[in-house]
Protein backbone atom coordinates (compact mmCIF):
# COMPACT_ATOMS: atom_id res chain seq x y z
CA UNK A 1 0.00 0.00 0.00
CA UNK A 2 1.34 3.97 -0.65
CA UNK A 3 1.82 5.62 2.59
CA UNK A 4 3.86 8.45 3.55
CA UNK A 5 6.46 8.13 6.68
CA UNK A 6 9.71 9.03 7.91
CA UNK A 7 12.54 7.52 9.55
CA UNK A 8 14.34 10.77 11.85
CA UNK A 9 12.87 13.60 13.32
CA UNK A 10 13.96 16.75 10.62
CA UNK A 11 12.23 20.68 9.86
CA UNK A 12 9.48 20.28 7.55
CA UNK A 13 11.59 21.81 5.08
CA UNK A 14 13.97 18.98 4.53
CA UNK A 15 13.59 16.93 1.75
CA UNK A 16 13.50 13.66 3.74
CA UNK A 17 11.00 14.85 6.66
CA UNK A 18 7.80 13.32 5.18
CA UNK A 19 8.32 10.41 1.94
CA UNK A 20 6.12 9.00 -0.14
CA UNK A 21 6.93 5.17 0.54
CA UNK A 22 5.37 1.50 0.01
CA UNK A 23 4.32 -0.79 2.78
CA UNK A 24 2.57 -4.16 3.31
CA UNK A 25 -1.17 -4.03 3.37
CA UNK A 26 -1.95 -4.55 6.95
CA UNK A 27 -4.24 -7.48 8.25
CA UNK A 28 -7.63 -7.28 10.10
CA UNK A 29 -7.85 -9.24 13.46
CA UNK A 30 -9.39 -8.84 16.89
CA UNK A 31 -12.02 -5.56 16.85
CA UNK A 32 -9.89 -4.06 14.14
CA UNK A 33 -11.48 -2.47 10.99
CA UNK A 34 -9.36 -2.62 7.59
CA UNK A 35 -10.57 0.66 6.12
CA UNK A 36 -9.15 2.10 2.81
CA UNK A 37 -8.73 6.07 3.74
CA UNK A 38 -10.46 8.05 1.70
CA UNK A 39 -9.41 11.36 2.95
CA UNK A 40 -7.47 12.66 5.87
CA UNK A 41 -6.63 16.18 7.66
CA UNK A 42 -3.99 17.45 9.49
CA UNK A 43 -3.79 18.38 13.49
CA UNK A 44 -1.08 20.18 15.47
CA UNK A 45 -0.54 16.36 17.19
CA UNK A 46 0.87 15.40 13.71
CA UNK A 47 4.01 18.25 14.07
CA UNK A 48 4.44 17.37 18.05
CA UNK A 49 5.15 13.55 16.82
CA UNK A 50 7.15 14.41 13.28
CA UNK A 51 9.45 16.61 15.85
CA UNK A 52 9.56 14.58 19.05
CA UNK A 53 9.21 10.86 17.97
CA UNK A 54 11.58 8.96 16.27
CA UNK A 55 10.91 5.23 14.95
CA UNK A 56 13.16 2.32 15.57
CA UNK A 57 16.00 1.93 13.32
CA UNK A 58 15.21 0.86 9.70
CA UNK A 59 11.18 1.60 10.60
CA UNK A 60 8.96 3.91 9.08
CA UNK A 61 6.76 6.28 11.28
CA UNK A 62 3.34 7.08 9.61
CA UNK A 63 1.21 10.04 11.07
CA UNK A 64 -2.26 10.71 10.67
CA UNK A 65 -4.79 11.18 13.17
CA UNK A 66 -7.87 11.82 11.42
CA UNK A 67 -9.84 9.84 8.83
CA UNK A 68 -12.79 9.22 6.67
CA UNK A 69 -13.11 5.79 4.18
CA UNK A 70 -14.76 2.68 3.81
CA UNK A 71 -14.29 -0.34 5.73
CA UNK A 72 -12.48 -3.03 3.81
CA UNK A 73 -12.46 -5.54 5.79
CA UNK A 74 -13.20 -6.54 9.67
CA UNK A 75 -11.80 -9.06 12.43
CA UNK A 76 -13.73 -11.73 13.64
CA UNK A 77 -14.60 -10.26 17.30
CA UNK A 78 -15.87 -6.74 15.44
CA UNK A 79 -20.09 -6.35 15.81
CA UNK A 80 -20.71 -2.74 14.93
CA UNK A 81 -19.38 -2.61 11.46
CA UNK A 82 -19.08 -4.72 8.03
CA UNK A 83 -17.36 -4.01 4.82
CA UNK A 84 -18.72 -1.21 2.77
CA UNK A 85 -19.59 1.04 5.34
CA UNK A 86 -18.89 4.74 4.98
CA UNK A 87 -16.82 5.58 8.63
CA UNK A 88 -14.95 8.44 10.66
CA UNK A 89 -12.24 8.63 13.61
CA UNK A 90 -9.19 9.60 15.05
CA UNK A 91 -7.76 6.30 15.81
CA UNK A 92 -5.08 6.05 18.58
CA UNK A 93 -1.55 7.52 18.93
CA UNK A 94 -0.09 4.16 19.78
CA UNK A 95 -0.37 2.30 16.20
CA UNK A 96 -0.07 3.54 12.27
CA UNK A 97 -1.58 6.58 11.64
CA UNK A 98 -4.27 7.47 8.80
CA UNK A 99 -1.37 8.60 6.32
CA UNK A 100 -1.37 5.00 4.46
CA UNK A 101 -3.71 3.67 1.91
CA UNK A 102 -4.80 1.27 4.25
CA UNK A 103 -5.20 1.05 8.16
CA UNK A 104 -5.93 -0.54 10.90
CA UNK A 105 -8.54 1.17 13.73
CA UNK A 106 -10.23 -0.66 16.70
CA UNK A 107 -14.50 -0.42 16.11
CA UNK A 108 -14.45 1.31 19.44
CA UNK A 109 -13.47 4.22 18.71
CA UNK A 110 -15.39 4.22 14.94
CA UNK A 111 -18.55 6.30 13.81
CA UNK A 112 -20.73 5.93 10.94
CA UNK A 113 -20.25 9.18 8.60
CA UNK A 114 -22.04 11.55 8.05
CA UNK A 115 -24.37 11.17 5.17
CA UNK A 116 -24.62 14.36 4.37
CA UNK A 117 -20.52 14.97 3.66
CA UNK A 118 -18.56 13.92 1.51
CA UNK A 119 -15.18 11.72 2.68
CA UNK A 120 -12.94 15.38 2.85
CA UNK A 121 -15.58 17.27 4.89
CA UNK A 122 -15.78 14.62 6.78
CA UNK A 123 -12.39 13.97 7.72
CA UNK A 124 -12.08 17.55 9.54
CA UNK A 125 -14.01 16.31 12.15
CA UNK A 126 -13.28 13.30 14.22
CA UNK A 127 -10.29 14.32 16.37
CA UNK A 128 -11.29 17.98 16.75
CA UNK A 129 -14.93 17.09 17.74
CA UNK A 130 -13.74 13.91 19.98
CA UNK A 131 -11.61 16.90 21.75
CA UNK A 132 -14.29 19.56 22.08
CA UNK A 133 -17.26 16.61 23.32
CA UNK A 134 -14.47 15.17 25.73
CA UNK A 135 -13.77 18.89 27.08
CA UNK A 136 -17.02 19.97 27.36
CA UNK A 137 -19.26 17.46 28.93
CA UNK A 138 -16.50 14.66 30.08
CA UNK A 139 -13.98 17.20 31.64
CA UNK A 140 -16.04 20.25 32.59
CA UNK A 141 -18.96 18.66 32.81
CA UNK A 142 -21.25 21.44 30.81
CA UNK A 143 -24.60 20.47 31.29
CA UNK A 144 -26.59 19.76 27.95
CA UNK A 145 -29.74 21.75 27.42
CA UNK A 146 -30.63 24.98 25.37
CA UNK A 147 -32.07 26.99 28.61
CA UNK A 148 -30.06 29.93 29.58
CA UNK A 149 -27.55 29.52 32.42
CA UNK A 150 -26.57 32.68 33.09
CA UNK A 151 -22.58 31.44 33.04
CA UNK A 152 -20.11 31.80 30.15
CA UNK A 153 -17.22 30.05 28.73
CA UNK A 154 -14.22 31.72 27.29
CA UNK A 155 -11.77 29.53 24.88
CA UNK A 156 -8.67 30.94 24.49
CA UNK A 157 -7.91 30.01 20.00
CA UNK A 158 -10.80 29.70 19.03
CA UNK A 159 -10.60 29.68 15.06
CA UNK A 160 -8.19 26.94 15.22
CA UNK A 161 -9.64 23.13 14.76
CA UNK A 162 -10.86 22.50 18.15
CA UNK A 163 -11.83 25.79 18.98
CA UNK A 164 -14.39 25.93 15.82
CA UNK A 165 -16.05 22.35 16.43
CA UNK A 166 -15.75 23.71 20.48
CA UNK A 167 -17.71 26.96 19.52
CA UNK A 168 -20.32 24.99 17.49
CA UNK A 169 -20.71 22.56 20.13
CA UNK A 170 -21.39 25.16 23.36
CA UNK A 171 -23.42 27.44 20.96
CA UNK A 172 -25.86 24.05 19.82
CA UNK A 173 -25.89 21.97 22.95
CA UNK A 174 -25.87 24.05 26.01
CA UNK A 175 -27.37 27.72 27.53
CA UNK A 176 -23.57 29.47 27.82
CA UNK A 177 -22.53 32.19 26.70
CA UNK A 178 -19.49 31.83 24.37
CA UNK A 179 -16.81 34.30 24.32
CA UNK A 180 -14.34 33.44 21.66
CA UNK A 181 -10.40 35.00 21.22
CA UNK A 182 -8.98 35.98 17.96
CA UNK A 183 -6.23 38.34 16.95
CA UNK A 184 -7.44 38.95 12.84
CA UNK A 185 -10.13 40.10 11.43
CA UNK A 186 -10.82 37.19 9.36
CA UNK A 187 -10.39 34.67 12.59
CA UNK A 188 -12.75 36.87 14.56
CA UNK A 189 -14.94 36.56 11.30
CA UNK A 190 -14.63 32.96 11.38
CA UNK A 191 -15.35 32.70 15.04
CA UNK A 192 -18.82 34.62 15.09
CA UNK A 193 -19.55 32.98 11.73
CA UNK A 194 -19.16 29.21 14.21
CA UNK A 195 -21.69 30.91 16.72
CA UNK A 196 -19.57 32.77 19.79
CA UNK A 197 -21.83 35.37 20.87
CA UNK A 198 -18.61 37.42 21.77
CA UNK A 199 -15.27 37.48 20.13
CA UNK A 200 -12.51 39.26 22.20
CA UNK A 201 -8.44 39.54 21.04
CA UNK A 202 -6.09 37.35 22.94
CA UNK A 203 -2.75 39.54 21.34
CA UNK A 204 -4.17 42.14 24.73
CA UNK A 205 -4.47 41.17 28.02
CA UNK A 206 -7.45 38.64 28.06
CA UNK A 207 -8.83 40.52 31.75
CA UNK A 208 -8.93 44.09 30.17
CA UNK A 209 -10.41 42.63 27.04
CA UNK A 210 -13.56 41.17 29.21
CA UNK A 211 -13.82 44.71 31.02
CA UNK A 212 -13.55 46.57 27.71
CA UNK A 213 -16.28 44.04 26.16
CA UNK A 214 -18.62 44.61 29.55
CA UNK A 215 -18.17 40.59 30.20
CA UNK A 216 -18.88 38.54 33.33
CA UNK A 217 -16.15 36.85 34.67
CA UNK A 218 -16.27 33.64 32.98
CA UNK A 219 -17.47 30.12 34.87
CA UNK A 220 -15.44 28.22 32.77
CA UNK A 221 -12.08 28.97 30.65
CA UNK A 222 -10.62 26.51 27.81
CA UNK A 223 -7.04 26.94 26.70
CA UNK A 224 -6.50 25.51 23.17
CA UNK A 225 -2.88 27.58 23.00
CA UNK A 226 -0.35 28.99 24.65
CA UNK A 227 -1.74 28.67 28.38
CA UNK A 228 1.84 29.51 29.85
CA UNK A 229 1.45 32.47 28.27
CA UNK A 230 -2.12 33.38 29.08
CA UNK A 231 -1.74 31.70 32.42
CA UNK A 232 -1.73 34.67 34.53
CA UNK A 233 -4.61 36.35 32.55
CA UNK A 234 -6.78 32.93 32.98
CA UNK A 235 -6.21 33.23 36.96
CA UNK A 236 -7.34 37.21 37.08
CA UNK A 237 -10.43 36.75 35.20
CA UNK A 238 -11.90 33.51 35.74
CA UNK A 239 -14.80 33.28 38.30
CA UNK A 240 -14.32 31.75 41.76
CA UNK A 241 -15.22 28.19 42.02
CA UNK A 242 -14.43 28.06 37.73
CA UNK A 243 -13.15 25.31 35.61
CA UNK A 244 -9.94 25.65 33.39
CA UNK A 245 -9.78 23.04 31.06
CA UNK A 246 -6.35 22.75 28.51
CA UNK A 247 -5.31 20.67 25.42
CA UNK A 248 -1.77 22.27 24.89
CA UNK A 249 1.75 21.24 26.29
CA UNK A 250 2.53 24.44 28.05
CA UNK A 251 5.77 25.37 30.14
CA UNK A 252 5.22 25.14 33.72
CA UNK A 253 2.66 26.92 35.24
CA UNK A 254 1.99 27.88 38.87
CA UNK A 255 -1.28 26.16 39.85
CA UNK A 256 -0.82 27.43 43.20
CA UNK A 257 -2.74 30.46 41.73
CA UNK A 258 -5.84 28.88 41.22
CA UNK A 259 -6.33 27.91 45.17
CA UNK A 260 -7.76 32.04 45.85
CA UNK A 261 -10.47 31.24 43.47
CA UNK A 262 -10.96 27.78 44.12
CA UNK A 263 -10.43 26.98 40.50
CA UNK A 264 -10.16 23.29 39.62
CA UNK A 265 -7.82 22.53 36.07
CA UNK A 266 -8.86 19.63 34.11
CA UNK A 267 -6.65 17.66 31.07
CA UNK A 268 -8.63 16.60 28.01
CA UNK A 269 -6.53 14.33 25.12
CA UNK A 270 -8.17 12.13 22.98
CA UNK A 271 -5.94 9.85 22.82
CA UNK A 272 -6.25 8.23 26.57
CA UNK A 273 -9.40 5.89 26.13
CA UNK A 274 -7.66 4.15 23.47
CA UNK A 275 -4.43 4.22 24.79
CA UNK A 276 -5.25 2.68 28.28
CA UNK A 277 -8.01 0.45 26.96
CA UNK A 278 -10.17 2.05 28.99
CA UNK A 279 -13.47 0.10 30.17
CA UNK A 280 -15.48 3.36 28.61
CA UNK A 281 -13.43 3.21 25.22
CA UNK A 282 -16.39 2.95 23.47
CA UNK A 283 -18.07 6.21 24.36
CA UNK A 284 -15.66 7.41 20.92
CA UNK A 285 -18.07 5.44 18.61
CA UNK A 286 -21.07 6.87 20.93
CA UNK A 287 -19.91 10.34 20.12
CA UNK A 288 -18.78 10.13 17.12
CA UNK A 289 -22.35 8.85 15.90
CA UNK A 290 -23.87 11.55 17.96
CA UNK A 291 -21.66 14.03 15.99
CA UNK A 292 -22.83 12.15 12.53
CA UNK A 293 -26.84 12.75 13.85
CA UNK A 294 -25.61 16.25 14.11
CA UNK A 295 -24.15 16.79 11.47
CA UNK A 296 -26.97 15.47 9.50
CA UNK A 297 -28.99 17.53 11.35
CA UNK A 298 -27.67 20.72 10.31
CA UNK A 299 -26.78 21.64 14.30
CA UNK A 300 -23.10 21.44 13.38
CA UNK A 301 -20.94 21.90 10.41
CA UNK A 302 -17.72 20.42 9.20
CA UNK A 303 -14.63 22.56 10.25
CA UNK A 304 -12.58 22.05 6.75
CA UNK A 305 -11.02 25.40 5.55
CA UNK A 306 -8.64 24.04 2.89
CA UNK A 307 -8.54 21.10 1.13
CA UNK A 308 -4.33 20.78 -0.14
CA UNK A 309 -5.38 17.95 -2.54
CA UNK A 310 -3.90 14.24 -3.05
CA UNK A 311 -2.43 12.72 0.20
CA UNK A 312 1.23 12.57 -0.69
CA UNK A 313 4.52 13.79 0.94
CA UNK A 314 4.48 16.98 -0.94
CA UNK A 315 0.70 18.18 -0.02
CA UNK A 316 1.44 16.97 3.63
CA UNK A 317 4.39 18.85 4.37
CA UNK A 318 2.74 22.17 2.56
CA UNK A 319 -0.18 20.96 5.61
CA UNK A 320 2.12 20.78 8.43
CA UNK A 321 4.41 23.84 7.39
CA UNK A 322 0.92 26.13 7.54
CA UNK A 323 -0.01 24.17 10.89
CA UNK A 324 3.32 25.03 12.56
CA UNK A 325 3.46 28.67 11.41
CA UNK A 326 0.01 29.26 14.02
CA UNK A 327 -1.53 30.48 10.90
CA UNK A 328 -4.18 27.99 10.45
CA UNK A 329 -7.76 28.28 10.46
CA UNK A 330 -10.01 25.59 10.76
CA UNK A 331 -9.13 22.52 9.20
CA UNK A 332 -6.68 21.27 6.27
CA UNK A 333 -7.59 18.34 4.58
CA UNK A 334 -6.72 15.80 1.67
CA UNK A 335 -8.32 13.70 -0.02
CA UNK A 336 -7.27 10.07 -2.31
CA UNK A 337 -4.38 8.81 -3.53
Amino acid sequence: MKAIGYQTNLPIGDAQSLVDITLPDPVAAGHDLLVEVQAVSVNPVDTKVRNGSKPPEGEWKVLGWDAAGIVRAVGPDVTLFRPGDRVWYAGSIARAGSNSELQLVDERIVGKMPQSLDFAAAAALPLTGLTAWEMLFDRLDVPQGDAATGKSLLVIGAAGGVGSILVQLARQLTGLTVIGTASRPETRDWVLQHGAHHVIDHGKPLSEECKRAGLAAPDYVIGLTHSDHHFDEIVELIAPQGKFGLIDDPDLIDVRKFKRKAVSLHWELMFTRSLFGTADMIKQHEILDRLADLVDAGTIRTTANENFGRIDAENLKRAHALLESNRAQGKIVLEGY
